[in-house]
């Protein structure tokens, strides 16, 4: 009889054992997600900044080779067909082009001095948490609200 139940206990876990278990791993689980999706916003945020400078530098090469600065993303992205031209110049990505990359929307608008390139999120709080600005100067600045952010807003540090 001492026997058939050591042979029983040796052969698997207990209810009890299995409950305690997946209590755990329910309590990591509750701990990491949370802290999962505001890594994936923080990164997606630095992907925006990034694209900023991108439409920064490409401004830059845009002005050396027609004169003027863009007006609108679809002038820095890849031409519909055809070669490169003031229209077109397959200076950024086409998904850049278009206006959304990455969980954010970028407009690119012309000023009588230069341009402003905006950044916003998707969908605020899940995309992002804050708007970015940017214009010929070369400064990137931010928002941390859902009003975009302005050429008054600070500048990102």
């Amino acid at each position: 009889m001492l026997l058939n139940s050591r042979r029983r206990r040796q052969a698997g876990f207990s209810l009890i054992e299995l409950l305690i278990v997946i209590a755990i791993i329910l309590i990591i689980l509750a701990i990491a997600v949370p802290k999962l999706g505001v890594a994936r916003m923080q990164a997606q945020e630095m992907a925006a900044v990034a694209a900023i400078r991108t439409v920064q530098q490409m401004q830059t090469q845009y002005l050396s080779q027609f004169g003027r600065y863009a007006t609108s993303l679809t002038e820095l992205g890849p031409p519909a067909s055809g070669n490169a031209g003031p229209s077109a110049a397959d200076l950024i990505s086409g998904d850049l082009a278009s206006g959304l990359k990455q969980g954010f929307k970028f407009t690119l608008t012309a000023t009588p001095m230069g341009y402003n390139i905006t950044a916003i999120p998707v969908s605020f709080n899940s995309t992002g948490r804050r708007t970015f600005f940017s214009d010929q100067s070369g400064v990137i600045r931010e928002n941390w609200s859902q009003e975009p952010a302005s050429a008054t807003s600070p500048e990102i540090k």
